[in-house]
This record gives C-alpha cells, structure tokens and sequence, in this order.
C-alpha cells in the first residue's frame, strides 16, 4: 500500500524546518516541539540502522550498488506495514536502478513534497554546515558525481546518497514519472507561510485548520529554533559547524558571495532557476 511522502530536498533548503513544523502540528502540544525529538516524521530514506535491521544484512558487507540493489523492496515493506502515512526525509536525487526501477518506488509512494531554495543561498548555507569554502560548496553543486556517505573506506551511519548537481537533483525528483510531486519554495514558506503550509498539508492528506496551521508555525519560528540549540545542541548539527540554525533570511547571499561567485551558479543552472521563479527575463535574481 502507498503510504509514504518523501520529504525530499538538495541539502540546506528547508526540509529540517518543514519537519519541525509537522511535529509541532501533529503532535498539537502545549509548548513547541523539541528539535532533537522530532517524533511525528520518520527518519531518513538513507538510515542504515534501519536498512540494517529490516534486511538481517550488515550494510557494511554490501558495495554502494548491492545496497541500492535492496533499498526499493525495503521501502515496499516499509509502507506495506505502516497503517498510516509516513513522513520520511531524502536528500538523494530521484535515481534508477540498472533494470531502469526507480530508487523509490511508486508502489509505496502516497506523495513527494519536494522543497526547493534559491541556489545562491543554498550555496552560502552548505558553506557554512560543511565548515568549508564557499567556492567549493559551489563546486559541489556544480558536481554530476557528487553524493554523500560515498566513500567505501568506512561505513557510514547512513547509506550513500547520489545527490548529483543542484540542478539535476531538482529535475529528477519534480519531473519523476508516476508519482504526484507537490513543489514548495523556501522563500514561499518564509514569505507566504500560511498558504504554503496549507496547500502542502492539503497535498499530504491532512485535515487541519488554518488556525491549528498557523500555530504550529508559530512554535517553529526561527527565533524559536534557534533559542532551543543554544540551550541544548540539535543532533543534526554536523561537528565542527558553529550553528545548524544560522539565519534562514533569504537573500543572505548578497552578503557573501562574490560577483564572480554569483554569476558562476546563475550560469551553471540558470535553466531551473528561471523554471521556478528565481531568474526574471531581465537577468535579475528574485530573492
């Protein structure tokens, strides 16, 4: 049975905010929901503690390959026993197999929410969250072969993720064959929250009011998020990485890439970035 909806995104566009603001929705308490205890979403698509568990194989005996050889039938298994929708994070793109099967297969796919950010910021924010250069995240995004946990010297917590260049990870997943992909900007989420919020649970089948919306919005505030990890850490927050709640403003990038920098992303992906309204016929940058 089709029960889950992929939160799927590029890295550092949004996806841990929208994750916050399903607990604090669905769990309906009292106070905002605790950022390391974010219950009422189901993990990660590449967790291998779970790849490990339902499969009785060591991901760690497998190659890369033999392990995406299984991840389509553990995701089957997955939604097959689940009696209610599940809501699990990607960051890999939307890939197939040799046998040309999707990654993710549409069998136990109710629905993708795919968030998409502008690429200048992504950029400044993966700089930030990998402690490295900022020219080199803009390496990374320009990189068909990039990916995460791909090196085969030690096992990861999580499974290797083909991520491939920002403009290819969107593409795959928002023109996907056979399954319903329902796309939401960050900048949308910031700027126009209400109506953002609403369609995207109205897409995943959840019946909440516009009020119950707007306050578990409210309890995820940035300010929010970002008092709860100076008080007690988040558990995402890479090692080394100063704050995984930096400041989510938009637009942030003018402040630190270079002209060069700027041009050299909007040349490299200025076909997706007109498609979702980040690149006006003019040439400017919306946002």
């Amino acid at each position: 049975m089709k029960n889950i909806i992929w939160l799927a995104s590029y890295p550092k566009s949004g996806n841990t905010w929208f994750r916050i603001f399903l607990s604090n929705l669905l769990d309906d308490k009292e106070d905002p929901a605790d950022i390391n205890k974010i219950t009422s979403t189901h993990g990660i698509a590449s967790a291998r503690h779970i790849f490990d568990e339902i499969t009785g194989i060591e991901a760690s005996d497998l190659s890369h390959d033999e392990v995406d050889q299984l991840r389509p039938g553990l995701y089957n298994i997955i939604s097959d026993e689940s009696k209610e929708a599940l809501f699990i994070k990607v960051h890999d793109a939307y890939t197939f197999l040799p046998d040309k099967s999707p990654l993710f297969p549409p069998s136990a796919t109710k629905g993708v929410i795919y968030i998409i950010r502008n690429p200048l910021d992504v950029a400044v924010s993966n700089s930030n969250h990998n402690s490295c250069a900022v020219q080199q995240s803009i390496e990374m995004m320009g990189d068909g072969n990039h990916g995460l946990c791909a090196k085969t010297k030690r096992m990861k917590d999580q499974l290797r993720q083909k991520i491939g260049t920002w403009s290819d990870h969107v593409s795959s997943w928002t023109s996907a064959p056979e399954i319903s992909v329902h796309v939401i900007r960050y900048e949308d989420m910031k700027y126009s929250s209400l109506s953002t919020f609403i369609a995207a649970t109205q897409f995943a089948g959840l019946d909440f009011t516009a009020d119950a919306i707007e306050t578990a919005l409210k309890k995820c505030d940035f300010n929010e998020l970002q008092k709860q990890e100076k008080e007690k850490g988040f558990k995402e927050r890479p090692l080394g990485t100063p704050s995984f709640f930096r400041k989510g403003e938009p637009g942030s990038w003018r402040e630190q890439l270079t002209p060069e920098q700027a041009q050299q992303i909007i040349k490299e992906h200025s076909i997706v970035i007109k498609k979702f309204g980040y690149l006006t016929e003019a040439g400017e940058i919306v946002y």
